[in-house]
């Protein structure tokens, strides 16, 4: 099966789909500097190899079972990714992922736009029927982004993480076809009458 790619641009800013060649800009604008709070957000590791990330980014560049998108500002610098994984294409079902890597890139609307935009690939081109998150309870911007997006509380996961000061419960949540096909619906409606 070939691998879909994507493209998608508003107002400067871009989210593509990961392409060869970019593992040192990857790692050398998201990973090189870890931002502390993004971190604690995400629970991410507070310093990364750089061979392990190179690796990584080689590696799922081409796994037909995961889609990556960058997010790029518009300077042309990365600021976070988007993602599609862990798909089980029988149940027409995956995980989804997000991250700003840095604190001052957040708040600008890019997250939410990645989230719509990923959302709509998974269900408009890949097909799917359900899609997942987990975040946790003390990222309270991401679950606004997720429930704006149509993603629902599926369960809670009370105390499962620690950010290094207090527990915080992981959220367990997911949209399913049929919601995003009303919430797309809705959408177009809002477009035509604004």
């Amino acid at each position: 099966m070939k691998k879909h790619t994507a493209k998608w641009e508003k107002d400067g800013w871009m989210i593509r789909s990961f392409q060869k060649g970019e593992e040192e800009k990857y790692y050398n604008e998201c990973f090189e500097i870890p931002d502390e709070e993004v971190n604690r957000l995400t629970g991410s590791y507070s310093v990364y190899d750089h061979e392990r990330v190179v690796r990584y980014y080689q590696r799922v560049v081409d796994d037909p079972d995961r889609y990556d998108f960058i997010m790029i500002d518009p300077s042309g610098r990365f600021i976070g990714e988007s993602v599609i994984n862990e798909i089980d294409w029988e149940a027409r079902s995956a995980n989804f992922r997000i991250v700003i890597f840095h604190s001052e890139d957040c708040s600008k609307g890019i997250g939410s736009w990645a989230v719509r935009e990923t959302r709509d690939f998974a269900f408009g081109v890949l097909g799917l029927h359900r899609l997942e998150l987990d975040v946790f309870s003390f990222n309270e911007r991401a679950i606004r982004a997720y429930k704006k997006a149509g993603f629902q509380i599926e369960g809670i996961r009370r105390d499962a993480v620690w950010d290094g000061k207090s527990y915080g419960d992981d959220i367990l949540m997911a949209i399913l076809e049929k919601e995003w096909q009303d919430l797309r619906e809705k959408e177009k409606g809002e477009m035509k009458n604004g």
